[in-house]
């Protein structure tokens, strides 16, 4: 069970830059992308849902921490501009950090993961900041 839960866990990881995804309903929160990262999409990006089947909710909130960015990480990635497209990938690419961050939070044992999932919830926080005030200069 533990071998095919990671197997599932780490092919979505890896599928993650390449598929995009519908967010989920869940708790997590999520940075609405500026106007300026939707500029290069002519089209919907479609929508593929992680099959969950048999994870425990812990592993299930770590993996839909990711796989609700994908399809704003790919939009993102779409703009002409490629410093544009770049930061805007990044955007969702750093929330999803943070969102499997909240999830060690809340269903992690070790204090020393605990203690690092903190760490990157606010480093990853003040670089979406920061990148947000970029795309704001751009305009």
């Amino acid at each position: 069970m533990i071998k095919h839960t990671l197997l599932v866990l780490g092919t979505s990881l890896a599928l993650a830059l390449a598929l995009p995804a519908v967010a989920q309903d869940t708790a997590m929160t999520s940075v609405e992308l500026p106007d300026i990262c939707k500029s290069g999409m002519q089209h919907d990006m479609g929508s593929m849902k992680m099959d969950m089947t048999g994870m425990d909710q812990a592993h299930q909130d770590l993996a839909m921490g990711m796989d609700e960015t994908n399809a704003q990480m790919m939009q993102g990635m779409m703009a002409e501009d490629i410093d544009v497209a770049f930061v805007c990938g990044m955007i969702p690419h750093h929330q999803a950090a943070i969102n499997m961050a909240k999830a060690e939070l809340e269903h992690g044992d070790s204090d020393w993961a605990k203690q690092m999932a903190q760490k990157v919830i606010d480093a990853q926080q003040q670089e979406i900041e920061e990148m947000l005030n970029w795309l704001n200069e751009q305009k």
